[in-house]
This record gives structure tokens, sequence and C-alpha cells, in this order.
């Protein structure tokens, strides 16, 4: 860790505790560079790379979503910063602090809400919270029961066993259970997988709730539509390299492709000649009689070119939409023809940028996200 990154703090002890001080929050809540993990033998199993020397930035303050198929590496990274792997070469910080020089510092800035359930059913939440809390040092007159099973919405169930309660009131307390020792950065490993709708709603508005408060969420998921919707920054790893890191919108971007659908006033047979001769450049199908599909390259067709060739075919327009590219869109080309497993070389894709140069640990004004294709 240089030295500069540790003049973001002051460290005071309190009595049993550790303060943190922030006179300068860091840039960069996690950073991590050159980060490579390399799991032995084992067996007839040959060794795997599950992590290839990546580069990675989590702005301090974002909701930054990891994404990528299974195997990926995701859950290697997360159990790295979580001191539950050791990584085989490269360095890592929490919140500015080294996960090998100053681990003490690294885990009390960090929470992790695995997906596993691991809650003791013989416990009251009351009871695990504060175990939880007893376990990072915090003194007793110091610890935020109440308030956290009030911020989850487990206050009236605060002294019943945890075996009574419902699986999303499981879910919400092991969002407070990472929450004790008050981390800046808190991940979240597919948190609503397997859960219903309502659940997921309430979910996700109490995880915008801590973010804007300031925390850091760094968030796995394979519902796409969902880290779309919530996360202002996203990654995708893939065979144990980070193929893409950028603002959800900058990647949404990406794609040049958007799909127009048009309700014509009467019955086809075929495509119109002055559609059709879009079709060189774009595809023009015909569905149900009266429905046009045109799909197309922003850069390259304007949409009112399309429109002026649908009112040259003499044809009144009834109704149309469009419908650009996802995220889902995204991660499919950037991890296509993934088999769920590491394997040597990621293939590339259109879409991989170079690194811009990545940021030291602990962040640095003007870094931005970084990757290593």
């Amino acid at each position: 860790m240089a030295r500069g990154d540790q003049l973001f703090y002051t460290i005071a002890r309190v009595a049993g505790g550790v303060a943190v001080s922030t006179l300068v929050p860091p840039v960069h809540a996690v950073a991590v560079r050159g980060l490579t993990k390399v799991y032995a033998a084992s067996g007839q199993s040959p060794s795997r790379e599950a992590l290839k020397a990546i580069d990675l930035a989590i702005p301090r303050g974002s909701l930054f979503g990891l994404l990528g198929p299974n195997g990926a590496g995701k859950s290697t990274l997360i159990n790295i910063l979580a001191g539950l792997v050791n990584k085989t070469a490269g360095e890592a910080a929490i919140w500015g602090f080294d996960i090998d020089r100053q681990t003490r510092h690294a885990r009390s800035s960090i929470g992790v809400v695995p997906q596993e359930l691991n809650i003791d059913p013989f416990f009251t939440p009351r009871e695990l919270l504060d175990l939880q809390a007893g376990f990072y040092g915090v003194p007793a007159g110091r610890r935020r029961t109440a308030e956290l099973l009030e911020a989850v919405g487990l206050s009236s169930h605060a002294n019943a066993y945890a075996r009574t309660l419902s699986g999303g009131m499981r879910r919400r307390l092991m969002v407070a259970k990472a929450m004790v020792h008050a981390p800046p950065v808190l991940v979240l490993d597919e948190p609503t997988a397997g859960v219903d709708v309502e659940l997921r709603r309430q979910l996700w508005d109490h995880v915008r709730e801590l973010n804007r408060r300031g925390t850091t969420v760094l968030l796995t998921t394979h519902y796409l539509e969902e880290a779309e919707q919530l996360c202002d920054t996203i990654a995708i790893i893939n065979h144990g390299q980070v193929v893409a890191c950028e603002s959800t919108r900058s990647l949404l971007g990406q794609l040049d492709s958007k799909e127009l659908a048009i309700v014509v006033d009467r019955d086809l047979t075929e495509v119109p000649a002055a559609l059709a001769a879009l079709a060189v450049e774009e595809a023009v199908k015909l569905e149900i009689g009266r429905r046009l599909v045109v799909r197309y390259r922003p850069s390259r067709v304007r949409i009112d070119t399309i429109l002026a060739a649908v009112q040259a075919a003499g044809l009144g327009i009834l109704d149309l939409t469009t419908e650009e590219a996802d995220l889902e869109d995204i991660f499919l080309t950037l991890t296509r023809g993934s088999d769920g497993e590491d394997r040597e070389g990621s293939g590339g894709s259109p879409l991989d940028t170079p690194a811009s140069g990545a940021p030291g640990l602990g962040g640095s004004a003007g870094g931005g996200q970084t990757h290593r294709p």
C-alpha cells in the first residue's frame, strides 16, 4: 500500500473496536490490481486459473454490479476480498486498506451477504445481531441492533426464533448482520435468488436507501434486468478476466442496434419494395400480416428514413414501438460461447476496450473504472 493512500485516514482505537475518521474519503471503495488466483491441481483435476491478473476499481458511493456466467470468477473475487480465499498474486484494497498488510482494518470495512442463508435457527434476530457485533469487537454501548432491525423491517420479530421467520425475513436479517459494524462497503452475492417479486422490491428499496446514505454496494446477480435498473456501474467478468467495466448507460450504448415495430393500416403479403431496399443494410421482416419489424443500426440509418420508406409505400401507420439493446444483449455478446467453466483465453469481444491506466490502490483522482482485457 502506497504511503499516499494512508493519508486519507486517521485511525483511532476505541474501547475494543476500531473507529475510522475519514479526512478525505478514498476515490475507490475497492481497488484491485493484477489480482490472480490459481487453484492447485487436486487428484485428477488440473490446476485452474480462476482470476487472470485483473484490474478493477469500484468508485466510492457507487451501486456497482458484477456480472458473469457461472464459473467466471465472481465468487473467487468476492471471497478474496472477504478474506475467505487467499490470492495467488496481485494487490487488493478495501476502503484504502491493503487486505494483506492491514487485514483487520480491511475486513472491518466490508460486510458480505452470502447467497446461502447461514442463520442459527435457535437464536432470535436481536441475539444474532448482538452476537455478530461482538465478533467485530463492537462495544455493547455502540451497537445498533434496534436501528438495524427497524431498517430491515424486523422490529416486530426481534425476539422470535429465526426458524420461525419467512424466507424473505431471513434474507433481510442477513443484510442486517452484514451491517452490524457499519462497513462502508457492502457486498450482496445473489441476494434475491429464489425470492418472490414483492420481497425483491422491498430488498432493493432497502439497498437503494443504504446506497443513498453513502454505503458503496457491490452486487452480483443473474437477474440482468435487475442490475440494469439498480446499478450505476457494471463490470462483466468472463473466464477470469474483466471484459467490460463502465457506467451502465455507456455500456448499454455500445451495442449499435435498435428494433422498430410498425403496425400499418392494411394487410400485407410481402415487405414493401421501399422497405425491402433497406434490407441490404438492415433486417426487415413481415409479421402477422400488418406488423413490420425493422432491426437497424442508428449509426447508419435514421428512424425518419424508415418511416419515410413506409409512407413511400403508401401505407398508413397505426402504431409503432421501439426496442433498444438491453443488458442481456451486452452480456451475451461479451460472454458468448461460455460453458460455465474457466478456460485459458477469453477470446476477446468487439466491445473490449483497452485499459486506460489502473488506478493506485486506495484510489487516486481521475482513476475511473479500468479493466485489463
